[in-house]
């Protein structure tokens, strides 16, 4: 297994100083202010006229995707906590899209980065990985990875950044130019500017729980609806209200699902969760980028099914509102594999039959003729007796 020697200096010693650090925050919150916050594109389903649906296009980040924010909450989470200094070098455990922000950020202060993935990770983040400087270090084995993030954060004298720990406090839920406060700032001016459910998969919790969060704290009827994954923990943990639960084979969607329910993932602040099959996360992928004439990511894919299965129980009951979700990234990262028929086929992955069914009902809004694990918490219903 690869190993690096870089060892950085002692935190203790005269090279380090608070002026660094300083610097360092500054740097990163000027970033935030050079980037304007993200489209909230309305997806136009005439079948479905009085259901509005909502797309937060998180592609459009530096880095491309949804795990910007994150990078940039533990950045600072790291710094103002003392964990990162002047040369510290900086490991993470990644299936990839957080390991390219983190790495963006990392050259960004001028710290070695680090980033511990799946040998099975898409070349394109590999790539995108090492042009923001960092090192990808790679493992057949995905249930290693949090050990060997660890580890080589020790044999570096770094900081593990550990995201599937501390994603879910790194982030103000309260506000702060969250996603959450982002989303309902945008919808301000819409005809139902109080969605009804917003989905999220689950990848660290950290999105999830910070969305929960913000929902209760203000006080919106708004209900979060989280989209799992096969091969994946956390609906099983959230179905049998037991964090026990492991998952023995690795995710083949990449950025959700995880082989144990991580310690960011907050299941009471989640309403509904839903379990996708990998064919249909792949065929709603297609579908919806052929609506937006540009390709996005699986875990896009995961989401909208999710909210189309919503949509469907709302037309069922003749209810009017809005939905609102996430395009996690762009499908750009993904052209080697989930848009690459040969490797749908090694993979047994038939999306066909599960496109047909999706089109059909953004077609005709007839009932979505697509059946999978669905559960509800009773406990957050607003209405138990709806």
């Amino acid at each position: 297994m690869q190993t690096f020697p870089f060892r950085h200096l002692n935190p203790a010693g005269p090279a380090y100083r608070r002026g660094w650090v300083d610097e360092a925050v500054a740097a990163i919150e000027a970033d935030q202010c050079r980037t304007a916050d993200t489209h909230l594109i309305r997806l136009i389903v005439p079948a479905l006229a009085g259901i509005d649906i909502y797309l937060k296009d998180e592609s459009t980040h530096p880095t491309g995707s949804l795990k910007h924010r994150l990078a940039r909450s533990l950045f600072l989470y790291a710094l103002c906590n003392g964990h990162i200094r002047e040369r510290t070098p900086v490991v993470e455990a990644s299936s990839g899209s957080t390991a390219v922000s983190e790495a963006y950020f990392a050259q960004m202060i001028g710290v070695p980065f680090y980033a511990v993935m799946p040998r099975t990770t898409s070349a394109e983040k590999i790539a995108a990985i090492e042009h923001y400087g960092g090192n990808c270090h790679l493992i057949d084995d995905g249930r290693a990875l949090y050990a060997e993030a660890g580890a080589l954060a020790a044999r570096l004298g770094g900081h593990y950044m550990d995201q599937f720990t501390f994603a879910e406090r790194a982030t103000d839920w309260r506000g702060n130019n969250n996603i959450a406060e982002s989303i309902f700032t945008q919808l301000q001016g819409e005809p139902r500017p109080l969605p009804d459910w917003i989905v999220m998969g689950a990848g660290t919790g950290g999105t999830s729980a910070t969305i929960g969060r913000y929902l209760r704290y203000r006080q919106y009827p708004t209900r979060l609806c989280v989209a799992d994954v096969e091969h994946s923990a956390f609906f099983d943990c959230f179905s049998s209200q037991d964090r026990s639960h492991v998952c023995d084979r690795p995710s083949l969607i990449e950025g959700v699902g995880r082989p144990r329910c991580e310690p960011s993932f907050v299941p009471g602040v989640v309403d509904r969760m839903m379990k996708i099959p990998d064919a249909a996360t792949i065929a709603a992928m297609n579908v919806l980028s052929r609506r937006l004439r540009r390709a996005v990511g699986g875990s896009t894919g995961t989401n909208f099914l999710a909210l189309c299965r919503l949509a469907s129980d709302m037309r069922k009951v003749n209810q009017t509102g809005s939905l609102v979700t996430l395009i996690c990234d762009s499908g750009e990262r993904y052209r080697q594999t989930y848009y690459e028929p040969a490797w749908l086929k090694a993979r047994g992955l038939d999306p066909a039959p599960f496109e047909a069914a999706l089109s059909s009902f953004l077609d005709t809004a007839h009932p979505l003729a697509l059946e999978f694990e669905d559960v509800t918490n009773p406990q957050n219903l607003l209405n138990p007796e709806a």
